[in-house]
């Protein structure tokens, strides 16, 4: 019985959000998005959407332009190869980022049954390199659009590219559990998280409800290494496997994305409206960002 009690105290400890401290890293840009982190540049890598450029951001050191002419770079993530994703939101597609400084870079994907994207806003890759995206219509992108509905998509390894769901409010953010078996879905317009389960082959099933009443339109996703799913919206609401509020996070500055970074993980970095902020955690990010 002793080990058992012992074993609850040290899973509530590591559900005590209690005393995260707020500090803001970077300030001075335009509209602050995609936060990822860097483990080949020891840096956080975020996007300043209207400037077109994705910046990168060392501990001790600063901000550093990290690639120019981007064309809207509304989310970044890794491949299994390490290279670098980008939706485009401008451009209306997702590309693949050739290392080094050259400027060449592939296209992934750009239309669906023939016509254009309405502007990929964020995506997600799992380990096995089957990638999700959302694709709403903000501000510009809905007076030009091809498509009649919005989209939350899945392109496997191979190049083919289905239609998860075409809700109708405008999804955002996107982010996978841990284990790579469920993908959450924020859309903005509802103030809900939808979550899927995701088979062997990425495909997905079983849409559900999985926070409702968001306080404040939430944008961007992340889990950490428990699959407590973190929820960029009013301010950083933190919510269990369980669908549980645990812990909100205030901010005076509407965050827009989330990833964790830092050589531990430990390290919550929060894009803003002007500025990036980071705080310590207690738990590590999972493996997923």
């Amino acid at each position: 019985m002793r080990f058992a009690i012992l074993g609850i105290t040290s899973l509530a400890l590591a559900q005590d959000f209690s005393g995260i401290q707020v500090e803001r890293a970077s300030a001075g840009h335009r509209f602050t998005e995609a936060p990822l982190w860097s483990k080949a540049t020891t840096a956080l890598l975020f996007s300043d959407v209207p400037a077109n450029n994705i910046l990168a951001f060392v501990p001790g050191q600063g901000v550093g332009k990290y690639r120019e002419k981007m064309e809207g770079p509304t989310a970044l993530a890794y491949d299994p190869d390490g290279k670098l994703l980008v939706a485009q939101s401008r451009a209306r597609r997702i590309i693949r980022l050739y290392p080094g400084d050259t400027e060449q870079f592939d296209i992934l994907v750009e239309r669906f049954e023939g016509k254009r994207l309405n502007g990929p806003n964020d995506l997600t890759v799992r380990k096995d390199g089957n990638l999700y995206f959302t694709d709403p219509a903000f501000g510009k992108q809905s007076d030009t659009r091809e498509l009649d509905f919005y989209g939350v998509y899945h392109l496997t390894p191979k190049g083919e590219l289905t239609a998860i769901a075409k809700p109708k409010g405008r999804p955002n953010g996107i982010t996978l559990s841990p284990n790579g078996r469920i993908l959450y879905v924020a859309n903005s317009d509802e103030r809900r998280v939808y979550a899927y389960d995701l088979d062997g082959r990425g495909r997905a099933s079983g849409e559900r409800v999985f926070v409702d009443q968001i306080e404040g339109p939430p944008d961007g996703l992340r889990t950490d290494e428990k699959g407590n799913l973190y929820i960029a919206a009013g301010g950083i609401q933190i919510v269990s496997p369980q669908g549980k509020t645990l812990y909100t996070i205030p901010m005076g500055d509407k965050p827009s994305n989330i990833a964790f970074g830092d050589e531990d993980r430990m390290t919550l970095y929060i894009t803003a409206k002007t500025g990036v902020y980071r705080a310590r955690m207690k738990v590590k990010g999972a493996t997923t960002d």
